[in-house]
């Protein structure tokens, strides 16, 4: 794996998490395949026109990634795997969770086809 795909994927998770691009279904279904599926930290699956449609009206919060990784699964696939952190400013914790994504290249780009976010404590270090 080259270290410019590992920045490329990087890249693309950090924009989804991104404020501005988390309020543009436009962006967001840029993003992510038709075939889109999420298990998320909620515990609920959600599916992309879920995602699209829903995504513009969560709350704007700061995440942090640490500790990503990308390993390649196919020439056209690879799994992103990190930490993400949310700092809560009100009881100075922090809110952690480990996420992992599939990102297939598709139409000319990489697109986003899984995601799974699990909480985890904040202490918790592999």
């Amino acid at each position: 794996m080259t270290s410019s795909l590992c920045e490329q994927i990087y890249d693309l998770e950090d924009r989804l998490l991104q404020p501005e691009i988390r309020r543009s279904g436009e962006e967001i279904s840029r993003l992510l395949a038709d075939d889109f599926v999420e298990f998320g930290v909620s515990g609920y699956i959600f599916d992309k026109l879920q995602t699209v449609e829903e995504l513009p009206y969560s709350p704007a919060v700061l995440i942090i990634i640490e500790d990503f990784q990308v390993k390649v699964l196919a020439a056209d696939v690879v799994l992103a795997t990190y930490r993400a952190v949310k700092p809560n400013e009100s009881r100075e914790e922090m809110r952690n969770s480990l996420r992992s994504s599939i990102w297939k290249f598709l139409d000319g780009r990489w697109q986003m086809v899984f995601h799974q976010g699990t909480r985890t404590m904040a202490s918790c270090k592999e």
